[in-house]
């Protein structure tokens, strides 16, 4: 095993392997050289920008599909822009639920949104509850994600 960093502001990449106590060697073996060493530092250190694949590989060997959530939004254009933030994952129970509130609330707003868009056109009136809408499709939208997160996590599909 290689030394312990001791640098601060780590980021999210590193944090991980940190926490698994894995060497930037074992990450080049665990991927077939795919990411070295080398480059894994780079990433580590902020000097070079991770390739979509390098995320990915990174998730798989780490077993931490929230890293792919991370990258999108935080370094990939379209996605810092159209990917939910997936905040803390929590366990199945209170994800569930947080799913199941969010259904509650949309199922509320059904009735309001056929009214606001019957005739194909949002007034000036009907905005502010067209915009509560698009607010609760947003919670809905992170509890899916929580929910796919977790279970990429926990579940072996193979």
């Amino acid at each position: 095993m290689g030394r312990i960093s001791v640098k601060e502001n780590k980021n999210e990449y590193q944090l991980v392997r940190d926490t698994l106590k894995m060497s930037r060697d074992a990450v080049e073996e665990a991927t077939n050289g795919l990411i070295s060493a080398n480059r894994l530092e780079k990433i580590e250190n902020g000097s070079t920008a991770p390739r979509p694949e390098d995320v990915v590989l990174m998730a798989d060997v780490y077993n931490e599909p929230r890293l792919c959530n991370y990258y999108c939004v935080n370094e990939c254009a379209i996605g810092k822009s159209h990917v939910p933030a997936v905040g803390n994952i929590h366990e199945l129970p209170q994800i569930a639920m947080q799913l199941l509130s969010n259904l509650n609330a949309l199922n509320k707003d059904k009735e309001r949104l056929i009214d606001i868009t019957a005739d194909g056109q949002i007034t000036a009136e009907e905005l502010a509850d067209f915009k509560t809408f698009r607010s609760h499709l947003d919670d809905m939208s992170m509890a899916i994600e929580a929910l796919k997160i977790w279970a990429d996590k926990e579940i072996d599909y193979d």
